[in-house]
């Protein structure tokens, strides 16, 4: 429970440092980006698998960079579903998606190596 909780936290500082990056994205407060980490997390774990599996035959045709589309626009959805976490069009969530994935891929590698 306390790894989810670090994580949950790690990944809030990822959505702040995004918003504070990408023009076109801001976080109301703290509070907002704790909620806004476990609403991608959500969104991520449940909703994105099924939108890579349906679209595959076009992810195929464009060599994979269709998912980054995908990612978009799942980040978009998330922002949309969250008060207070607001993306102004697609590129800015297309941008927020790829800097939040970097973002959160270093940040809990350097803090948390050790996966289980």
């Amino acid at each position: 429970m306390l790894k989810f909780i670090v994580r949950l936290l790690l990944n809030a500082i990822a959505v702040l440092l995004v918003a504070n990056l990408v023009s076109g994205i801001s976080v109301d407060g703290y509070g907002t980006a704790i909620i806004a980490a476990l609403v991608l997390g959500i969104v991520n774990a449940l909703i994105r698998p099924l939108m890579h599996l349906l679209a595959l035959p076009i992810t195929i045709l464009t060599f994979g960079l269709f998912a980054l589309v995908i990612n978009g626009l799942m980040f978009g959805l998330a922002a949309g579903l969250v008060p207070g976490f607001a993306v102004t069009g697609f590129w800015p969530s297309f941008w927020g998606a790829i800097v939040y994935s970097i973002l959160s891929y270093v940040i809990n590698g350097l803090l948390m190596p050790d996966r289980e």
